[in-house]
C-alpha cells in the first residue's frame, strides 16, 4: 500500500460525479484513473477533477496494479460483470447500490469477492448521511426507546439517464431505484440482527406511460422480528425537486429527518439561479438550496469510511452481504406487487 489509497473510477457520469465532490474533502487518497465508453467524456470528467488518466476502457482499467481501489459508479446493467472481473482479478472495489438487478446478480457477486478474498464496500450513501448517523445514536443512546415504526420517502420528477426506463437494463422502476436507501436505511434503525421477515408492496406506472413499464410510484411494508414495521414510499413522479425524509417512532419518541425539504437556506429569484439542488425543476421564484449537498446525503462520510477501511486493512459497515440483502427484500416486493399477497423474506 502506498502512502495514499490509489483509487480507479470506473464511470463518469452522475453518481462517478457525486463520489468525487465527496472524495474531495478525503484525505489520504489520489483518483488516478477514470473510465467512460466515450473517450471524450472521459477526458472532461477528467479534466474536471484533475484525473491524470482517463480512459474508455473497463479492461484496461483492471489490468492495471497500481490501483488500490475501485469505485464501480456504473449502471445497474454492468454491476455483474465488473464485479465479477475484478474479483478474477483480486480487486478491491466498492459498489453503488443496488447491489444487482435481482438477487441472483447480487448473490453471485457476495460468492466472487468471498472467494477471491478482496475487499468489498457496498456504497448505501443513506446511512452514512450524518441526519440519519445523528438519528441512529439517539437510537443506541436509549433516547426513542423500542422502536415500532420506520417511515422512509424518497422521491422526484423522474431518473437523470434513459436506461432507468428500460427495465431490462434497470432491472426494476422507482422501487429498484429508490427503494435500496429505504430498505437499508430500516435495517441501520432498527439494527441488523433485526431481520425483515415478511414484505407487502403496491406498484404502478402512474404518470410515465409513454417512458416504461415499470412503476414509477410504489409502496413497500416491511415487517421484522421484533415486530416493528418499516414503511417506504418512492416515486418517479414527484414534483419539487428531490424528497428526502425518515421518520422514525418507539416507545420513548420519535425523530425526523429531512435534508431536501428543510434546508438552512431559503431564496426568492425573479432570475435564474446558480446550482440549487439534485433534480431541482426550477430555478427561480422561492428556491430552497442545499449547502454542501453531498456531504448531507452522505457522499463524504461513505467515501472517507471506504478510503479509511483499505488504508488500515479493517471491514468496512456496508458491504455485498447487506447488498444481497437489500435484493432479496426487494425481490421479495416485487413478487408482491405481481401476487398481492404478503411474501416472505430469507436471508
Amino acid at each position: 500500500m502506498s502512502e495514499k489509497v490509489r483509487i480507479g473510477m470506473l464511470g463518469s457520469g452522475f453518481v462517478a460525479n457525486f463520489y468525487m465532490e465527496g472524495l474531495k474533502d478525503v484525505p489520504n487518497h489520489e483518483v488516478i484513473i477514470n473510465t467512460d465508453k466515450d473517450k471524450g467524456a472521459a477526458s472532461d470528467f477528467a479534466e474536471k477533477w484533475d484525473i491524470p488518466d482517463p480512459m474508455n476502457s473497463i479492461d484496461r482499467a483492471i489490468e492495471r496494479d497500481d490501483i488500490d481501489l475501485y469505485l464501480i459508479a456504473l449502471p445497474n446493467f454492468l454491476h455483474e460483470e465488473v464485479v465479477l472481473k475484478l474479483s478474477e482479478a483480486e480487486k478491491n472495489m466498492v459498489c453503488t447500490k443496488p447491489l444487482g438487478r435481482n438477487a441472483e446478480e447480487a448473490k453471485n457477486m457476495l460468492s466472487a469477492v468471498r472467494d477471491a478474498g478482496v475487499f468489498n464496500g457496498y456504497a448505501e450513501t443513506e446511512v452514512f448521511a450524518p441526519a440519519v448517523v445523528k438519528a441512529r445514536r439517539m437510537i443506541e443512546g436509549g433516547g426513542l426507546g423500542k422502536l415500532n415504526w420506520v417511515r422512509s420517502r424518497e422521491a422526484h420528477p423522474g431518473p437523470h439517464a434513459d436506461w432507468f426506463w428500460d427495465g431490462d437494463l434497470a432491472g426494476g422502476g422507482a422501487l429498484l431505484d429508490m427503494g435500496p436507501h429505504c430498505v437499508e436505511a430500516a435495517r441501520y434503525f432498527y439494527g441488523k440482527d433485526d431481520k425483515i421477515t415478511d414484505v407487502f408492496a403496491w406498484g404502478e406506472n402512474l404518470v410515465h406511460t409513454d417512458k416504461t413499464d415499470q412503476e414509477d410510484n410504489a409502496l413497500l411494508i416491511m415487517r421484522l422480528e421484533s415486530g416493528g414495521i418499516a414503511h417506504v414510499e418512492v416515486s418517479w413522479s414527484s414534483r419539487g425537486g428531490l424528497d428526502l425524509r425518515n421518520e422514525i417512532y418507539g416507545t420513548e419518541g420519535s425523530t425526523f429527518t429531512d435534508v431536501t425539504r428543510s434546508t438552512p437556506i431559503s431564496a426568492f429569484t425573479r432570475s435564474e439561479a446558480d446550482y440549487i439542488v439534485e433534480k431541482a425543476e426550477l430555478d427561480q421564484g422561492w428556491v430552497f438550496p442545499l449547502p454542501e449537498e453531498a456531504f448531507a446525503y452522505g457522499y463524504q462520510a461513505e467515501m472517507k469510511h471506504f478510503v479509511d477501511c483499505v488504508k488500515e486493512d479493517r471491514e468496512p459497515r456496508e458491504d455485498f452481504e447487506d447488498g444481497y440483502v437489500v435484493n432479496k427484500v426487494l425481490d421479495a416486493a416485487y413478487r408482491s406487487m405481481k401476487e398481492k399477497t404478503w411474501q416472505k423474506v430469507k436471508y
